[in-house]
């Protein structure tokens, strides 16, 4: 019978279940939380709810998917990142469940950070097997600039000093008559537009700024003569270099040259396109990877697969 880990993640808008076993994934489930038309996210309370609904019935179907596997410890995110003071109402849910879990079958569990478990899933199929290595971690919550060392321990260098990049896409996306998260639906607008670096990009000191660029989007938005793709082109550019602009801040910082992109906003096909190009123009040489789409959002296969490690540390 193999041992396995299980992992729970209960982030802003995702509730995800995932089964580790010998390093790899086996098996994982989630479901995205429902936001109301028009409006740009979740109260906590709201949040809260929709994970106590809905993490059962991914149990069922994860545990439908494996046959004679033994759970040897939960593993669940309990904070959104590694810092002092980092708290998040909707991560009760999940810790509640694998605390319960665990103390049931008389097994370890273990609490991870959301930020490491995104990390970690990022690294499956990646080519980055180990640190050092610069991580990009892009989402509606968070967008940072983090240097990984070969413990995957995380040290802030940099990131987003208002908005985060998923906020960006998303309050634009709304504002352009788009449902919540917007930003499958932007990025299928911007590979029909073009865009001329109409938004000056706003940078200093390791951070850059996503609310200048949004206001001037809703400026534009209001003026009513330019087409929602050239928008949403705009939108994807500005992205693109502010990103590129980080890279090379923290290559400059750092002096390590290979970097991972994870997170939501890091699934989007038509950034992974626009990229490339951006640090070509830089000069930067810069080995990126990109997660794995399916595991670029929120997801607990990151989280299951730190617990494996964990557990493997205390046999």
């Amino acid at each position: 019978m193999m041992k396995c880990v299980l992992g729970i993640d209960t982030s802003c808008y995702t509730t995800s279940v995932a089964l580790a076993g010998d390093g790899r994934v086996l098996a994982s489930e989630r479901k995205l939380l429902t936001v109301e038309n028009g409006k740009r996210g979740l109260r906590q309370s709201d949040g809260m709810f929709q994970h106590t609904t809905a993490i059962h019935l991914l149990m069922e179907k994860l545990m439908k998917q494996t046959e004679g596997i033994e759970i040897a410890a939960v593993c669940a995110s309990t904070r959104p990142r590694d810092v002092d003071g980092s708290y998040m109402p909707v991560f009760l849910v999940g810790e509640a469940v694998g605390r319960s879990i665990a103390s049931a079958l008389q097994v370890p569990f273990f609490a991870a950070s959301h930020q490491r478990g995104h990390v970690r899933a990022a690294m499956v199929d990646s080519g980055i097997h180990e640190g050092p290595f610069i991580a990009m971690h892009l989402s509606g919550g968070t967008t940072e600039t983090l240097v990984v060392n070969d413990k995957l321990e995380i040290q802030l260098i940099g990131g987003s000093n208002d908005l985060h990049a998923g906020q960006f896409v998303d309050r634009v996306g709304v504002k352009l008559g788009l449902d919540f998260p917007a930003g499958p639906h932007m990025e299928a607008l911007a590979v029909k537009g073009q865009a001329k670096s109409l938004f000056p990009l706003s940078h200093k000191d390791g951070h850059c700024s996503f609310s200048g660029a949004e206001a001037q989007a809703m400026r534009v938005i209001d003026k009513g003569d330019m087409r929602k793709e050239d928008i949403a082109a705009e939108v994807y550019s500005y992205l693109a270099r502010a990103i590129a602009w980080l890279l090379q801040d923290a290559h400059e910082k750092t002096g390590v040259n290979q970097a991972l992109l994870a997170g939501g906003v890091a699934s989007s096909m038509y950034l992974r396109t626009l990229l490339p190009l951006r640090l070509k123009k830089l000069g930067l040489k810069m080995r990126v990877s990109w997660a794995k789409p399916e595991l670029s959002g929120d997801n607990a296969a990151g989280v299951a697969l730190l617990g494996e490690e964990m557990l493997g540390g205390i046999r």
